[in-house]
């Protein structure tokens, strides 16, 4: 009879070098400046010697950089590269990326492709708005899903018990005068996200900012991501809404062809 490997977090089954890697990797996700040799030792009282190893290694393997100027390290994309998501060994960020040049030429705002993670929304991509006030972010940054429309979309379109389980795993929290931080209000905005086919945000994450943003389904009907207009409030009226929802329901319906194809 073969028996199950039971992977026991004690002490003695740790590997410390791999607890050192992983400690230097989070620490410099904590500073996007990046730091030295010499910090990072000092930050994590670690030997300099065993960081001077550890992140040569890093570095050779393509997920440290050094800086010419300062000699500081900084990650690299190489971490998120690994995790971007697929359907069906596609890249989500390959198929959405031209939906996403047609979403932002059609209403001139900057567009992106999110998706969600622990409980967050990640930017995988995004196409910039040509206008002079504009709304952006930066690939990689993770907003709460609540409280903005590409995460309301994904939370629509959950199975039940996944999203019990993200009520049980979040603390809502009340950002600006219109986040709906209570359950029960946000149940009810993620019904109307079900039955219209997107999901708006008025200024719920950041006040000035409007959004809104369909979910791209797979096969099975899961949204695996969504696709999202940003715009500041004074140029995205409400009245706006819909016709920007319709558009972003097309792009997201044309990136799950692709993906399915």
């Amino acid at each position: 009879m073969i028996k199950e490997a039971v992977i026991s977090s004690s002490e003695d089954t740790l590997a410390p070098g791999t607890e050192r890697t992983l400690a230097i990797l989070e620490l410099l996700g904590q500073h996007r400046a990046g730091l030295s040799l010499t910090e990072i030792a000092r930050e994590l009282d670690l030997p300099v010697n065993s960081v001077f190893r550890i992140t040569g290694t890093l570095h050779n393997r393509g997920y440290l950089q050094r800086r010419e100027d300062d000699k500081r390290f900084v990650l690299t994309n190489k971490l998120f590269d690994l995790s971007r998501p697929q359907v069906r060994e596609k890249s989500l960020v390959v198929c959405a990326l031209e939906s996403l040049k047609w979403l932002r030429d059609e209403t001139g705002e900057t567009t992106q492709l999110l998706t969600s993670v622990n409980h967050k929304m990640t930017v995988l991509e995004q196409c910039i708005s040509s206008q002079p006030i504009k709304v952006s972010s930066t690939v990689g940054l993770q907003v709460p899903m609540y409280s903005c429309a590409p995460g309301k979309s994904v939370l629509a379109h959950l199975p039940p018990q996944e999203l019990d389980a993200f009520f049980a795993g979040v603390k809502l929290k009340q950002y600006t005068p219109t986040t709906l931080a209570t359950r029960s209000a946000l149940l009810d905005d993620l019904a109307k996200s079900r039955k219209k086919g997107f999901s708006t945000d008025i200024a719920e994450g950041l006040e000035g900012i409007h959004c809104v943003a369909a979910a791209v389904l797979d096969e099975y009907r899961y949204p695996v991501a969504a696709v999202t207009v940003m715009s500041p409030s004074f140029r995205l009226k409400r009245d706006q809404f819909e016709k920007f929802g319709h558009l972003c329901m097309q792009a997201a319906e044309t990136i799950t062809r692709r993906l399915l194809a």
